[in-house]
């Protein structure tokens, strides 16, 4: 024991009286004092986070320098371990990417290929740590994967992997996640391996967020289980934490549900005040996951209405477009974009204000200042149709239709033959969508533009409206059952029609003077994409459209249809039809339809009927299973007004 005393004294006072006063001579002179080996005590043995008085010196010194020479200089300091050696070049690294300095300069200087030589000649003495940093090192230094130090580093690391804390595992999981490199990829397989085999030891809120935010797209067997954690430390995450999560799960489309009911609760419990960073992040990962949470919509459209008029072009899209997809209708929020808009159109991009027109047109929002407001659109859009691709031209002009608001000019547009000929033969599902989108355009020119006169498409592009779905829906079975009953055979209705509109009829009839059934095939049907009969209707016969709504085809939380329903809805109106909206939604105005519409939804039997009986199951709220549609027809006569005919 004495004699090692005497030894280490005598290391200390040579390094005394040979070192200068300078950084670097600081850094040799802790160099010089043995190392932990000279106790007899390995590396391995002795406890990392414990290190010996002149490792700990040798920390201080090495983090206290503010250069790479400095560091560099080490290389030449005799006794250097290869322990400090990893340290030295975790440091280089770091200040690399501090000062932005060109890495490869550093990489070409041998003192350095001198630090990672003795680091690689005793690799095993390297404590565990100190390797997982300096491997993240020696890689963002952009050293080759297949020079032989690096390949050393990298068999020491997957060799010790077990021995690794889950700390570490992450953090280094964490790292090659992010590397474009594929050369890592067999560490990383590894590396997330031992995490799935490990992951009851994970803990803190920290390694749960950033495995979720950055490795949990590679491994699903390791995402459902940081899922399910994730869920247990929900009440402690930040709304920091809450944003990189759902934003994770947005991007790996992965909608765990009860995992963002907890975030949504907890977020709502908080009342912190979000940045404008977290409310677009938190609203477009919502929109993205078609996640509805009618209180935290509320809260960040609240908390957002401030912010609008500070906001970037950019942040307003992506908030309106994410709202848009929910089907969620802030009128104060949305009144203050449509200023927005209004006192920063010569700064709005084109296609940022196409957005907000067709995010409009999906929630079927007219702004308070809506002449105004197109005026401006009208005017910023001049001159700029010709430089939109075909996909955007096509559905601003028919977001435009949804408004009411598209001027000759945008339908010549589109409907010309040369533009609809580009997409005429393309059997992709994006071409038939804005096929489908043509056919309605077109019938927005027939049936709501009397000025506009042409061109308009060819017969052979007007039966683009798609097929029904396979399913049929519980109130789509209950119509026609209903139907059935009471117009006495199969020949006086159809069902599912297609139309030269682009919409599809659910049902339809014909009804005489006396509310009586006619047969529908008798009869010429301009509306049909084929004709069946000859006959014009007689003196007083009425058709009539029925138009089954249900959840889908509303804004959330509101009984308005949606832009595209409400101008189908429109449309097959203005072809000459008695529209019957026909909806599972109960609790509307007068004979029990739904709030927002002009007609009657639900067909309702006589209040005798309605005492005797409830509605049947399979009818999905469609009262009037027999004979009382005739009965409700000829009663509520009053409420079927019939629009004028269409102008032939």
């Amino acid at each position: 024991m004495a004699a090692r005393l005497v030894g280490r004294c005598c290391w200390r006072h040579l390094a005394a009286i040979s070192c200068g006063p300078g950084p670097a001579s600081r850094l040799r002179a802790s160099l010089h004092a043995p190392g932990p080996a000279a106790d007899g005590a390995s590396a391995k043995e002795r406890p990392e986070e414990s290190g010996g008085a002149e490792h700990r010196a040798l920390r201080e010194l090495v983090e206290a320098a503010a250069g790479p020479r400095e560091l560099l200089e080490l290389s030449e300091a005799p006794g250097l371990s290869s322990n400090q050696a990893s340290l030295v070049i975790s440091r280089l690294s770091w200040l690399a990417a501090e000062q932005k300095l060109e890495a490869q300069s550093i990489l070409q200087d041998h003192r350095f290929r001198q630090l990672v030589g003795v680091m690689d000649s005793q690799i095993s003495q390297v404590w565990n740590n100190t390797l997982v940093n300096a491997l993240k090192s020696l890689y963002s230094l952009g050293m080759q994967s297949s020079s032989r130090e690096m390949q050393s580093v990298e068999h020491e690391v997957l060799w010790r992997l077990r021995r690794l804390t889950f700390r570490q595992l992450a953090s280094l999981a964490e790292f090659l996640a992010t590397r474009p490199e594929k050369e890592s990829s067999k560490l990383l397989s590894e590396v997330i391996r031992k995490l799935e085999l490990r992951w009851t030891e994970l803990e803190g809120t920290r390694t749960v967020v950033a495995l979720i935010a950055k490795v949990g797209h590679i491994s699903p067997a390791l995402m459902d289980r940081l899922e399910d954690k994730a869920l247990e430390l929900a009440e402690q995450f930040s709304p920091e934490d809450i944003r990189k999560i759902t934003l994770a799960l947005a991007y790996q489309n992965r909608r765990c549900v009860p995992l963002l009911r907890a975030l949504s609760y907890h977020l709502l419990q908080k009342h912190v005040e979000l940045s404008l960073g977290t409310l677009t992040d938190l609203i477009f990962a919502y929109g993205k996951l078609n996640f509805h949470q009618p209180q935290v919509f509320q809260k960040i459209a609240a908390d957002l209405h401030p912010h609008v008029a500070t906001m970037t072009p950019v942040e307003v899209t992506r908030c309106i477009r994410s709202f848009a997809l929910l089907k969620w209708l802030s009128l104060p929020l949305f009144e203050a974009i449509a200023q927005y808009a209004l006192d920063n159109a010569k700064q709005l991009p084109v296609a940022h204000l196409c957005s907000i027109i067709l995010s409009f047109a999906r929630l079927n929002f007219q702004p308070s200042s809506s002449e105004d407001f197109f005026k401006m659109v009208h005017e910023e859009l001049r001159g700029q149709l010709g430089g939109l691709e075909p996909q955007l031209l096509t559905d601003l002009v028919w977001s435009l239709c949804v408004l009411q608001q598209a001027e000759p000019h945008y339908l010549q547009r589109v409907l010309a033959p040369d533009f609809h000929a580009r997409i005429r033969d393309d059997p992709s599902p994006k071409a038939q969508t804005l096929r489908v989108k043509l056919a309605h355009i077109n019938a927005a020119a027939k049936l709501e533009s009397p000025e506009y006169r042409g061109p308009f498409l060819p017969a052979d592009a007007l039966g683009a409206a798609g097929p029904p779905g396979d399913r049929a829906s519980q109130l789509q079975s209950g119509l026609r059952e209903a139907l059935a009953g009471v117009l006495g055979g199969h020949d006086k209705g159809r069902f599912d029609v297609p139309t030269v509109y682009g919409w599809q009829i659910d049902a339809e009839a014909v009804l005489n003077g006396e509310n009586k059934p006619l047969p529908v095939k008798d009869f010429a049907a301009p509306h049909l994409l084929h004709a069946e009969g000859t006959k014009p209707l007689p003196p007083g016969a009425r058709r009539v459209a029925f138009l089954r709504w249900e959840f889908p085809n509303f804004s959330n939380r509101s009984k308005e249809l949606l832009g595209r329903y409400a101008m189908a809805r429109r449309h097959i109106q203005a072809a000459g039809f008695l529209v019957v909206d026909v909806s599972s939604r109960g609790g509307g105005r007068g004979c029990g339809g739904c709030p927002g519409l002009p007609l009657p939804l639900c067909l309702p039997p006589c209040e005798g009927e309605r005492k005797k009986r409830s509605p049947p199951p399979s009818c999905g709220g469609l009262w009037g299973h027999g004979s009382s549609l005739l009965a409700w027809l000829q009663v509520k006569r009053c409420c079927l007004r019939a629009p004028p005919a269409p102008a032939s």
